[in-house]
């Protein structure tokens, strides 16, 4: 029962994911700075409610130790980072090197372990590496701009994980934090917007005031589900499951949005699809093993 519970969270979490490039194109006329701070205000009123219902952790354990609020300071400050370049890249059609970047990002994690928590690579996840690095090289010679937001996703996703790792809180109470100490400056933007009768909620009506609170489930909902899921499946499982999201993303780009997928694309997406098998196999290569 409780895989069966894993199983249906993480997968909903993953395609929610996908699906979001549909709902902040929506949104496309207020700009991405503003966007990111209606993210930010909505999003602690979401885990706030949850917070209060479930209460899972006390909170002066984050209040008590310096170290604790640093991770978390460091964690506000990177999912910030994420957010608002996810939200760039649909904005400006690279919802395609967004997607880049999601698949990149397993195979940081395996760097930023090795590099942080001095994790042990296997050689097969060495090659992974190699070659998840000579496809990001190839794209930024042969297409002529490096793919910055890609690796910037990748790099502070990877980061945000890293120390999401380091941090002792369960997924909700860390997100709860997180949209706190970013709160101030979402509040302090947005009431400037709206004191000059700039602000996307006077602005454009109730159809974008709608759009944007529920951009704070939007944007919660998915990692909320993607925690109580991650617990409950194996790792591996979840591992297969990562990309489902930015194969969705890359579909949505392509298909949709009509976003060019060229030679360059191909080649770079090649190289990070057969990295990222090899690096599932030697995931799941152990549970083949006869005990």
């Amino acid at each position: 029962m409780h895989n069966i519970r894993g199983y249906f969270y993480t997968l909903t979490a993953f395609f929610l994911w996908g699906f979001q490039p549909l709902y902040w194109k929506q949104l496309i006329h207020v700009s991405p700075l503003e966007l990111l701070a209606h993210r930010i205000l909505w999003s602690f009123f979401l885990v706030g409610i949850l917070y209060v219902l479930t209460r899972p952790d006390p909170i002066r354990k984050v209040f008590s130790d310096r170290n604790i609020l640093f991770l978390v300071a460091g964690t506000a400050f990177l999912i910030a980072v994420n957010w608002f370049l996810y939200i760039f890249a649909v904005f400006n059609d690279h919802i395609v090197e967004a997607s880049l970047g999601y698949y990149i990002n397993p195979l940081m994690n395996i760097l930023l372990g090795r590099l942080f928590l001095k994790e042990r690579l296997k050689p097969i996840q060495r090659i992974a590496l190699l070659l998840s690095t000579t496809g990001v090289l190839y794209f930024a010679f042969d297409y002529g701009r490096f793919p910055w937001i890609a690796l910037t996703l990748a790099t502070a996703f990877g980061f945000y994980g890293l120390l999401k790792k380091l941090t002792p809180l369960d997924s909700l109470s860390g997100l709860l934090f997180e949209t706190a100490v970013l709160l101030p400056w979402a509040l302090s933007y947005i009431g400037q917007k709206e004191l000059h009768a700039q602000g996307a909620l006077g602005l454009y009506g109730t159809s974008t005031t709608t759009l944007l609170i529920l951009g704070g489930i939007v944007t919660s909902l998915p990692l909320y589900l993607f925690g109580k899921g991650a617990r409950l499946i194996p790792l591996s499982t979840v591992g297969f499951f990562q990309y489902i999201a930015p194969s969705m993303m890359l579909l949505l780009g392509v298909l949709i949005y009509h976003e060019p997928f060229t030679k360059a694309h191909l080649v770079t997406f090649t190289c990070i699809w057969t990295a990222l098998s090899l690096y599932t196999y030697s995931l799941i290569r152990p549970s083949f093993k006869p005990s």
